[in-house]
């Protein structure tokens, strides 16, 4: 009945505390486009690509009792902290779930800022096209962000790097 939304409590027990919802989005959808079995359908918006059913799915789990949100003012904004709970952490130890090891992805996914993360999840959602089309986009879409040649190029590396890293 669970099973999507013990996925994503796996990666929280993962990762430990993701600060930002745009850093949560962007990490759940990486780890599934390097061959990670995350389920939630993603449109691009405004931020890179984007899951309504992650948000429903991360807000029932936090009814639930099983996920954290603090709610920080941070500036002109708010920022959400995210962590698994206790009973979370119990719910997790009762359930059996098939799915590869999480831990160093997720890690790695959220040692990263978010803008960096918006580019990777960018370049993932049109990884079907030329490395140059990728860039076009990049800079048509994402022009606010001012990303360079060299940080698309780095997107490159790190989802390489990503993708070893799965296979091991």
């Amino acid at each position: 009945m669970l099973t999507e939304h013990a996925k994503i409590m796996r990666a929280f027990s993962a990762a430990g505390e993701i600060i930002g919802r745009k850093k949560l989005q962007k990490m759940i959808y990486i780890a599934k486009k390097v061959d990670y079995p995350f389920y939630e359908k993603y449109n691009f918006h405004f931020y890179g690509p984007y899951s309504e059913e992650l948000t429903l799915r991360v807000e029932e789990l936090c009814n639930l009792g099983f996920l954290n949100e603090v709610k920080e003012k941070k500036g002109g904004y708010y920022q959400y902290r995210y962590s698994l709970t206790e009973t979370g952490e119990q719910f997790m130890s009762h359930y059996q779930l098939d799915m590869p090891p999480l831990e160093e992805c997720m890690q790695n996914l959220n040692e990263q800022n978010a803008r960096f993360l918006e580019l990777v999840s960018t370049v993932l959602y049109f990884e079907g096209l030329e490395m140059d089309e990728v860039k076009e986009k990049v800079f048509t879409l994402k022009s606010k962000q001012k990303y360079t040649d060299e940080e698309v190029e780095e997107a490159y590396q790190y989802i390489e790097a990503l993708r070893k890293q799965v296979e091991q």
